[in-house]
């Protein structure tokens, strides 16, 4: 396995392992992304900041399933300011990439984000959450693809950082080519596919109750139950997108063969997190050891070797 490089690149950026944290996931404190930092994962990706600190939604907002997760989070998080001067701070420690993840509640809120990211002295990735949907009375943007391409507009006027968007699951070939039509417009980094499956609804046929509080229980559904859409997500946009625009994919990864899947169908790298949720940060080391074994008995050498090189039935 010593021959076998895991290497993959985003931008002017070098991951040594492309297996990386979602954000939301054990990723809210310093001491939380330390641990990830020291851990076998190729980067760190910051929780999800707003202007200001959020206590996010009333509990219990997430609940674990048999093959999974419902939550609805409401975006908690201790403030733009803090993850920034984290972000700052480690960019680069242990020769590993700090992604700062960002998530406005409005257009206007991720442009201020936006703008207080730019006039820093941060020069990391940056990746812009469109696409939560556990926010009570707010759509995602990134269903509107009017509003997509309104505040890539305004970001690109001033915003000269390397910049990726964290998308939602589109679920239908419309969906796909609209998106990816707006994205190749711009010089975007990547693009992470996908969010959780928004607004699913589980019960306890027992208590007769959701398993969760917000939205009348309603939240996002993740793990293994979203992989199949996820890879459709991730195979999709590579098809459509400029190739310059890489892609993370997310959801459902558990093993070295989900990690392997995602690449396969046109990933440059991942993003664990129900799965990191449950197992902490010795997921990252099973995970990549499970890649390596895979690619050593497949004689694959790199992450070139396969990635996109899914085969269809004739």
């Amino acid at each position: 396995m010593a021959d076998i490089s895991l290497d993959t690149q985003m931008g002017n950026f070098k991951f040594t392992n492309p297996i990386l944290n979602a954000a939301g996931v054990r990723d809210a404190d310093s001491t939380q992304l330390n641990t990830i930092i020291n851990s076998w994962a190729g980067g760190v990706v910051t929780k999800s900041a707003t202007m200001k600190p959020r206590e996010g939604n009333p509990e219990p907002r997430m609940k674990g399933l048999p093959h999974g997760c419902i939550n609805s989070m409401g975006l908690p998080n201790h403030g733009i300011d803090y993850y920034l001067d984290y972000a700052i701070k480690n960019e680069g420690k242990n020769n590993k990439q700090v992604i700062l993840s960002i998530a406005g509640l409005s257009i206007d809120e991720n442009i201020q984000l936006l703008k207080k990211i730019q006039d820093s002295d941060y020069q990391g990735l940056v990746e812009m959450n469109l696409s939560c949907p556990n926010i009570d009375g707010e759509t995602q943007i990134a269903y509107d693809f009017d509003s997509v391409e309104a505040i890539l507009n305004q970001a690109f006027e001033f915003f000269t950082k390397p910049l990726g968007i964290k998308l939602p699951p589109y679920l239908d070939f419309y969906q796909f080519d609209s998106i990816a039509k707006v994205l190749n417009k711009y010089p975007i980094t990547y693009v992470n596919a996908i969010n959780t499956i928004g607004n699913g609804l589980v019960v306890n046929p027992e208590t007769e109750q959701t398993l969760i509080k917000p939205k009348g229980g309603f939240g996002g559904i993740s793990g293994e139950y979203i992989k199949p859409t996820a890879l459709a997500n991730v195979r999709a946009l590579r098809l459509r997108l400029n190739p310059e625009i890489k892609i993370i994919g997310t959801g459902g990864i558990h093993t070295g063969e989900d990690v392997f899947e995602h690449i396969l169908c046109g990933a440059d790298a991942v993003q664990i997190g129900t799965y990191f949720g449950f197992d902490d940060t010795p997921v990252f080391e099973k995970v990549t050891k499970e890649l390596l074994a895979i690619m050593a008995r497949k004689g694959y050498t790199s992450l070139d070797d396969f990635r996109g090189k899914l085969k269809v039935l004739d």
